[in-house]
């Protein structure tokens, strides 16, 4: 395993905000070889959670983690963890056996969340602090990837997706959880959601309407090969 586990947190670019939709800011020099999305970007919402229990009594969690066959021994990124609600679950499911990094861009809820990990004492659980172009992970490492009502506020998505390609294990997928309306009601089409994943080399394998789930669920492999950046082209904001 390329990375070591616990609960540490890493320094790293954090955004924050609860607007309905963000205007592209400064964008960093390690997105400029990509193209800007055409849609608006939702902001990113407060990550304190107070409302787990309801998720769980109508099995949010379960019903994700089952459609994913998450396994005992698997090693699972949740990005955007925030407060951990899809982090402790997955935990749980993994095992002693398995591995769990959590990742966002937000550091202090990462913060309380390393707090949460210490103090139910969770051992297989990793925290780190990505950024806003690059998840950061570690290359051929993850059998399931998590973007569980996040990806609409993935303010530089095509640099996002595209260095999210080589974290993934040989046959590990890419699990998206969102909502069908517009990118700035922080949710995405699933057309739109289906055409930013192709332009980066990634195929869809499944995709669900779940209104247990309040949304949808999807889930995307590798295609055989990474594209060139330089390939790559914006997709129309013809589905929102």
């Amino acid at each position: 395993m390329s990375f070591r586990f616990g609960a540490i947190v890493f320094l790293g670019l954090v955004l924050g905000g609860c607007d309905a939709f963000a205007p592209m800011p400064d964008r960093p020099d390690s997105a400029l070889e990509f193209p800007e999305p055409d849609r608006p970007v939702s902001k990113v919402v407060s990550n304190q959670f107070s409302n787990e229990d309801a998720r769980d009594e109508r099995g949010e969690a379960q019903a994700v983690m089952d459609l994913a066959n998450i396994a005992p021994g698997m090693t699972v990124a949740d990005i955007g963890a925030g407060e951990g609600y899809y982090t402790v679950r997955l935990a749980a499911r993994v095992g002693e056996s398995g591995r769990v990094l959590a990742q966002d861009i937000d550091r202090e809820a990462l913060e309380r969340l390393g707090r949460r990990v210490e103090r139910e004492r969770l051992e297989n659980i990793s925290i780190k602090l990505g950024q806003s172009d690059d998840p950061q992970l570690p290359i051929d490492s993850f059998d399931r990837i998590f973007l569980v009502h996040m990806y609409h506020e993935v303010t530089e998505p095509y640099a996002f997706l595209w260095r999210l390609w080589p974290a993934l294990a040989s046959e590990g997928e890419i699990i998206v959880v969102d909502v069908d309306r517009s990118t700035d009601r922080h949710g995405i089409p699933p057309k739109l959601l289906f055409c930013e994943f192709d332009q980066v080399g990634f195929k869809l394998l499944e995709f669900v309407e779940r209104p247990d789930l309040r949304g949808y669920f999807a889930r995307f492999g590798r295609s055989d090969e990474r594209v060139d950046p330089e390939t790559i082209s914006a997709c129309p904001n013809i589905f929102q």
